[in-house]
């Protein structure tokens, strides 16, 4: 069910809006520990490179309790509580060469996200970063701002994982469209050495 999600977020980002996925940056995490499943990866605008100054950073959560949720209804055939996989979306301005001004960046980015299923995804606050080098000065600054949500898996989804499609078309659609008011935003940004 899992890797049905991250096959579906993939298809909608690359072939749905056409972004380009930052191979370098796409992790699959099992935690030993607790037994959550954890797939990571970024997306920038096309034509931007390996390190785009405005990217997506993606996190989707399997928790151990989802698992457990579904292996019961797989075995059962009966949902007590549908599980869920929870759904982060981080957009980051890298390698800005001043300090932005946090209204500007917020001003385009509206406090919800789309409807995944029931809820929206919803806006976390933002945050500035800064880069010193040796001598302690500044050097660049970045800012990002995540969305947190989740697609709750109702029997539909459990039977046939092809739903996940419909899930995830609306959130390509908005992270396309939030890079390209994120990169429309009258930025200096630092060039890669």
């Amino acid at each position: 069910m899992f890797t049905d999600a991250i096959g579906a977020l993939r298809d909608v980002l690359e072939t749905g809006v056409h972004l380009e996925p930052v191979s370098i940056e796409e992790r699959f995490r099992i935690d030993l520990m607790l037994g959550d499943i954890t797939w990571q990866g970024s997306y920038g605008l096309p034509g931007e490179g390996i390190a785009p100054p405005v990217r997506a950073d993606l996190e989707l959560e399997w928790s151990t309790w989802s698992q457990t949720s579904y292996r019961d209804w797989y075995l059962t055939q009966q949902l007590d509580e549908p599980p869920n996989i929870l759904v982060e979306v981080t957009f980051r301005l890298d390698r800005l060469s001043c300090e932005p001004d946090p209204s500007l960046v917020i001003g385009v980015m509206p406090p919800n996200g789309p409807t995944l299923t029931g809820e929206p995804i919803r806006r976390a606050t933002p945050t500035v970063q800064r880069s010193l080098d040796e001598s302690l000065n500044t050097i660049e600054y970045g800012f990002e701002v995540a969305y947190e949500g989740e697609i709750v898996l109702d029997e539909r989804a459990l039977r046939d994982g092809s739903v996940l499609d419909d899930r995830f078309s609306s959130l390509g659609g908005w992270i396309s469209s939030t890079l390209v008011r994120l990169g429309d935003l009258k930025l200096s940004h630092r060039t890669v050495d």
